[in-house]
């Protein structure tokens, strides 16, 4: 069970690590939530066995390392949208483009195809 909590432990705070620097670093908080409660019942086990191997605590470190960064990030980076009117004019350019090109398209259907397509 020791070596269990260690490795998903450890696997957890290397995901956390990960997660903390990338853009998405509030998903971080996730894998280190449970990289504390792994690393925290394996670090029990091993002092209950007697013996707690140098591993565990730096799973522990490496979880709390990336608990700060991910703060850090979420205090002092501000997400802003400085010019959302170009998006948009781009977005109706493209709109209406489309619709131009539907237009050009010659489609010749017969009443008995219109009527396969019906909806019923």
């Amino acid at each position: 069970m020791k070596k269990l909590f260690t490795i998903l432990a450890l696997i957890a705070s290397i995901f956390a690590v990960i997660f903390s620097v990338l853009p998405i670093s509030n998903l971080a908080i996730f894998p280190a939530i449970a990289a504390l409660i792994f690393g925290s019942i394996a670090y029990y086990l091993s002092k209950k066995a007697g013996h707690v191997k140098k591993i565990i605590p730096f799973t522990l470190l490496l979880t709390g390392a990336a608990l700060v960064v991910t703060t850090y990030k979420s205090i002092f980076t501000k997400t802003e949208v400085v010019n959302t009117e170009v998006i948009e004019a781009k977005e109706t350019k493209l709109e209406e483009a489309s619709i131009e090109e539907l237009e050009e398209l010659d489609i010749e259907l017969d009443e008995t195809e219109l009527e396969d397509i019906s909806f019923e």
